[in-house]
């Protein structure tokens, strides 16, 4: 019994039913998406010899055999080149960078982490962008160095962006 290259799931044998080929087919896509990755960024060109069961995003503008297939996920099989289009969400691992590939809003997103709080061990340690918050002056009394200190502290904010600026 033969298997898929990436996740090992079985194919069905001639005569077990009459759906093999789109069986098969449904599998091969299976394979290259379920806990998905893909070897490197968007490319537009496909690699001179590919490994079975690699997978790549496929770049603009696209050529070779992978011309008209921009955006795509292309998975090398045993049978060749299998194009699946992407759906809005579908995230992928991308291996040679360590970040993450989602299709969203019709193009690729590399490395862009969403979501409205970052919370570790229970505890929320980042949320939603506070307001801006001015620098200090003023006042009977002015300690130099605090104000430094208050004033890096504040760009800091600013600069990752938890604070307007």
């Amino acid at each position: 019994m033969s298997v898929t290259p990436r996740l090992a799931l079985p194919f069905l044998s001639a005569g077990q039913a009459q759906k093999e080929f789109f069986h098969n087919e449904a599998l091969q896509t299976l394979d290259a998406l379920v806990a998905g990755s893909v070897e490197e960024g968007p490319r537009a060109a496909p690699p001179a010899a590919p490994t079975v069961g690699a997978c790549y995003v496929v770049g603009s503008p696209p050529t070779g055999e992978w011309a008209g297939k921009a955006q795509s996920v292309a998975a090398f099989t045993t049978g060749g080149w299998r194009f699946v289009a992407p759906v809005e969400g579908m995230s992928l691992y991308v291996k040679a960078s360590g970040n993450w590939a989602t299709y969203r809003l019709g193009t690729w997103e590399t490395g862009t982490l969403r979501g409205s709080s970052v919370v570790l061990g229970g505890q929320q340690v980042v949320g939603s962008r506070g307001g801006a918050i001015a620098s200090a002056n003023g006042g009977t009394t002015i300690d130099v160095q605090a104000r430094a200190a208050i004033d890096q502290i504040l760009a800091a904010l600013r600069q990752h962006g938890l604070i307007d600026a």
